[in-house]
């Protein structure tokens, strides 16, 4: 088929807040450090000196275990921040329940939204940010009623309800403006040019990364810097100019890794793989999805996995290993299907295709075009779109289907020029080859 491969590059999530609660002074845990730096958190007001992330830990545990539930929330709040920043996921789970134990807590339900979330466990994630929301508005908290529906936003674009995103992180924003939160502001900016991207607006996408970028740079938060430099070279790649996602890319790296942000640096290291994948050097492409691949395993990001996976397979497949490509596109699908990644289950049925219709399997190669078709077309990734509907009218004419072939790619254009896809140009030369 003429359609090159749609590449996913994977969003790399905005990081939230945890919000102070309204009622009741914070006790606990003052600075965490870890590796000899201290983390950046609000002190105590016991005015403790800093405290490691082991004897924070304690600390929480000796105040669940003594049913001591103002520490407990004051520990644990801070805790999940710091090993929130770490991706360490399971741990925050583990902490956030611990705290529930002893009542209803809306900074836990919120952690606990965000590791179920990033482990792609959106459901479940979806129902304790909406906890976490209810809590904050009994309270009258706005700044936290503001991270939980920048929550809710982003566990529904993370299943392909992109426009439900959108509304949500509306109200967010909305809330971040009125009360003057800059940091909770950038945070939502990113969050919808990540909403744009999924749809395959990346103009738009970027605009809002810029906004985003602007307040991020005054407020001097190098995790989200990270993040959107990260994000920014994903949608120039998207937009085919490599060279520039790379530029962007291997800024977003390094602070990743200083930061300790894994499943960013796993989501960077994807990126940078497509970006190879893209300028044709696949070994350079294999040795990051296997890179990220390891990280996203490490850090319980199934939805992570899963893209990886689909990384390695394209670029065995460029190598000539057809059947090893079809060995990780099938373990790719079987996990976005578990976890309701649809732009993944998409792609990987569309290199599925791909590579039914290199064996001469024509029938097989439609039946998985059309099925990704019918996922992009309710999740409106019009850039995913624009491509399978190439491949389909190249599918249409080996099996001499002429009009239908001029038909679906007339379509193809129409959404490659509304999204500025870099594979336009094919498309108008295949469609004067056909027309001849």
């Amino acid at each position: 088929m003429p359609g090159r491969s749609h590449v996913p590059r994977l969003n790399s999530a905005a990081e939230g807040r945890t919000i102070s609660r309204t009622a009741g002074p914070r006790r606990g845990c003052g600075r965490l450090t870890h590796g000899g730096r201290p983390e950046q958190l609000k002190p105590s007001i016991t005015g403790k000196a800093a405290l490691t992330i082991a004897q924070c830990r304690e600390i929480h545990r000796l105040a669940v275990a003594g049913r001591e539930s103002t520490i407990a929330r004051d520990a644990g709040g801070r805790l999940a921040e710091a090993l929130l920043r770490r991706s360490r996921f399971a741990e925050v789970a583990a902490l956030a329940n611990a705290t529930l134990s002893l009542g209803k807590d809306a900074d836990a339900f919120y952690h606990l939204g965000r590791s179920l979330a990033s482990t792609g466990q959106s459901r479940e994630a979806l129902a304790k940010f909406q906890q976490a929301w209810d809590s904050h508005r009994e309270a009258g908290n706005h700044a936290g009623e503001a991270s939980a529906l920048s929550g809710i936003g982003l566990t529904y674009n993370r299943i392909g309800d992109h426009r439900r995103a959108l509304m949500y992180y509306e109200q967010s924003l909305r809330i971040t403006r009125e009360i003057g939160d800059l940091a909770g502001e950038a945070t939502v900016l990113q969050n919808i040019g990540l909403a744009h991207k999924d749809l395959g607006d990346l103009r738009q996408a970027l605009a809002y990364y810029e906004q985003a970028y602007s307040i991020t740079q005054k407020e001097g938060d190098r995790a989200r810097e990270a993040t959107i430099l990260s994000n920014i070279g994903a949608a120039y790649g998207g937009l085919g100019d490599q060279q520039k996602s790379l530029g962007y890319l291997h800024q977003s790296l390094p602070i990743r890794r200083q930061v300790g942000d894994r499943a960013g640096e796993a989501a960077t290291l994807h990126n940078i793989g497509a970006a190879y994948d893209n300028l044709g050097d696949w070994q350079q492409a294999l040795a990051h999805y296997h890179e990220a691949l390891l990280i996203y395993r490490d850090v319980g990001d199934r939805p992570g996995e899963a893209a990886a996976l689909h990384g390695v397979g394209l670029a065995q497949n460029q190598l000539g290993d057809q059947q090893g490509a079809m060995t990780y596109y099938e373990q790719a699908l079987a996990i976005a299907r578990e976890f309701e990644a649809r732009t993944i289950e998409a792609t990987t049925l569309s290199d599925i295709g791909q590579i039914r219709f290199g064996r001469g399997d024509l029938a097989g190669a439609k039946q998985a075009i059309d099925e990704a078709l019918k996922i992009v077309r309710v999740i409106g990734d019009r850039s995913l779109e624009a491509v399978l509907e190439f491949n389909l009218a190249a599918l249409f004419t080996h099996m001499e289907r002429r009009d239908d072939a001029v038909k679906t790619l007339c379509r193809a254009i129409s959404l490659a020029e509304q999204t500025e896809h870099p594979a336009l140009a094919d498309m108008r030369e295949f469609l004067v080859r056909i027309q001849q």
